[in-house]
């Protein structure tokens, strides 16, 4: 399949979140803490219909065995999305990591880093793919500023 044609995993699902993302940090700015942003982003998604579940406890698989610590999302749109709230003076390669490691060990395909510290919102789409004979995985983020439409 040529790269130019590949339709994005969830992209419309993305596209939604986003969008109730944009109006959260239109609406509220840049300073307040990461719960306020939650609190916020769950009423605005309940007001786009936009399905969604908060803190859910997931577990997490090492060589087979599940541990004791679960993984805590902030949320989980859609079943297949997980969405990371941030409130720092600038996304940095470990928020990014620590996002693709929660996608590696849930299983859940795309995730979604927000970050409202900034004056306009930074965000990530971040996708774990698989190779066509399923013998690695690799993991790959494609970053969207906003204003640019996937």
């Amino acid at each position: 399949m040529n790269a130019n044609t590949r339709e994005l995993i969830l992209g419309d699902e993305v596209y939604a979140i986003i969008g109730a993302a944009m109006e959260v940090s239109n609406v509220l700015g840049c300073g307040f803490l990461e719960a306020v942003y939650q609190e916020a982003l769950e009423m605005e998604l309940c007001e786009r219909l936009i399905p969604f579940v908060r803190q859910v406890e997931l577990g997490i698989t090492y060589k087979g065995k599940e541990l004791t610590k679960k993984y805590v999302p902030d949320l989980i749109c859609f079943d297949q999305v997980i969405v990371e709230i941030k409130a720092l003076k600038q996304l940095s390669p470990i928020e990014d990591a620590q996002l693709l490691n929660y996608l590696k060990a849930t299983g859940i395909p795309v995730g979604v880093l927000l970050n409202f510290g900034t004056p306009k919102l930074e965000w990530k789409r971040l996708a774990l793919t698989h190779s066509p004979i399923g013998v690695h995985s690799r993991a790959s983020a494609v970053k969207k500023e906003e204003g640019i439409r996937e």
